[in-house]
């Protein structure tokens, strides 16, 4: 299985948070190091506009083949245009298809090989279409509101309006952002990461933080000492 490591160089949120350090490494080496740590994914490939961030990438052992073109580097391109172009390059480059991949951002430091491994077996086992990981909202659906225009407070899903407790609530999930399995043609075709054969792997909170601001990197930060702690 190939896993790609999208990283491009600019980020408003955080400057240059692919490389930033985090822990005693530039945090997208977290990333590489649990994707050369899986025991089914064969190769790993870096996919960045930004030079610096290549260099990193080559000296912990991911392969760079190509640079990102900058119109799918900037913070309106999209994800899907940047997995395709990388899959393409690599196919044209070895001769080969590539029937499926794993996608891994660098902005989700806190996720296993392991967990690479184990989102790989349910694709396998189920012939999906994609698998992605996710991890239980902590905020049921039917507490969320909205405030109108002229500043009432409503229930964002009208038809939510019995109070229940806590345990009372269907659980529900959002993507943590850390592992994306996709069938290549599938998603060639629908542009979509979600179809009629698209399977979770659930990640604890401990493991799904992804990395947009400072408050995030901080919070992962201390997540990665207090396990190393434990241990």
């Amino acid at each position: 299985m190939l896993a790609i490591i999208p990283a491009r160089g600019g980020s408003k949120g955080l400057p240059k948070k692919n490389i930033k350090n985090f822990g005693s490494l530039p945090l997208i080496c977290h990333t590489i190091k649990a994707a050369l740590s899986s025991t089914l994914i064969d190769r790993v490939v870096v996919s960045t506009e930004d030079s610096e961030i290549a260099s990193i990438a080559r000296d912990f052992g991911a392969e760079v083949p190509f640079m990102r073109p900058l119109n799918l580097a900037n913070e309106f391109s999209i994800a899907i245009d940047t997995y395709l172009h990388a899959v393409d390059k690599i196919a044209k480059e070895s001769s080969k298809a590539v029937e499926s991949f794993v996608a891994l951002l660098p902005t989700a430091p806190l996720r296993t090989s392991n967990d690479i491994d184990e989102s790989i077996k349910i694709f396998n086992a189920k012939g999906a279409d994609s698998v992605i990981s996710v991890v239980e909202s902590s905020t049921p659906l039917d507490w969320y509101k909205k405030i109108t225009n002229n500043g009432v407070l409503q229930n964002y899903f009208p038809e939510f309006n019995v109070l229940k407790n806590r345990q009372d609530h269907e659980k529900t999930y959002i993507p943590n952002g850390a592992i994306y399995v996709f069938r290549t043609e599938r998603l060639r075709l629908t542009r979509k990461y979600y179809n009629k054969k698209t399977y979770p792997y659930i990640m604890p909170s401990e493991r799904s933080v992804d990395i947009d601001n400072l408050t995030d990197f901080e919070w992962a930060q201390y997540l990665y000492y207090k396990k190393r702690e434990i241990k």
